[in-house]
């Protein structure tokens, strides 16, 4: 009886924090919300979309030509999987986490996510052409713009909310680069 006490004492402990946490954090712009929006858009795709290529890179689930990596480095479609499900799945659940919980180095972290699409977009683009069925390629470069414009505004607002704290050395007015 004493351990099951203890557990629940554990649990509702941390459940408290949690909360505490989620109340402390400050609330998320406009700008940030699309940001992670797009993210978790993405990342949903990616991890997909990696896992299907990493557990059949000889497209036997995706309907994919291996004729298509000519001239690329691969010979399946197993190392281009790794890096969609990692980088470009993995890693913008990341950047969303950490704007989640506030982190000053989300709007930068959303910026590489969106430049790391459009890196891919264009990589793929180069290696296997352009292909509009299904648009994916163009559905992902539109996002991949999104995420990259959001995120440099985003990072432009909390520039300008940095330099308004008090305390705060405003560099450009101190000749500062």
């Amino acid at each position: 009886m004493d351990a099951l006490r203890r557990a629940g004492e554990i649990t509702g402990g941390i459940r408290g924090t949690v909360l505490m946490a989620i109340e402390q954090r400050p609330p998320l712009s406009r700008l940030a919300k699309l940001t992670v929006a797009l993210e978790v858009l993405l990342a949903i795709g990616a991890l997909g979309g990696g896992l299907v290529l990493v557990v059949a890179p000889r497209g036997e689930i995706m309907p994919l030509p291996l004729s298509a990596l000519a001239g690329s480095p691969f010979d399946t479609y197993l190392v281009p999987g790794l890096i969609l499900f990692t980088v470009l799945g993995i890693g913008p659940l990341f950047a969303a986490a950490l704007a989640w919980r506030g982190h000053p180095l989300a709007p930068f972290a959303g910026f590489v996510v969106g430049t790391a699409l459009l890196t891919w977009i264009g990589v793929e683009i180069a290696i296997i052409g352009y292909s509009n069925e299904p648009p994916l390629q163009a559905i992902y470069l539109v996002i991949g713009i999104a995420i990259t414009a959001a995120a440099l505004k985003w990072l432009g607002e909390a520039r300008v909310g940095r330099r308004d704290r008090p305390g705060d050395v405003d560099r450009a007015a101190s000749g500062a680069h």
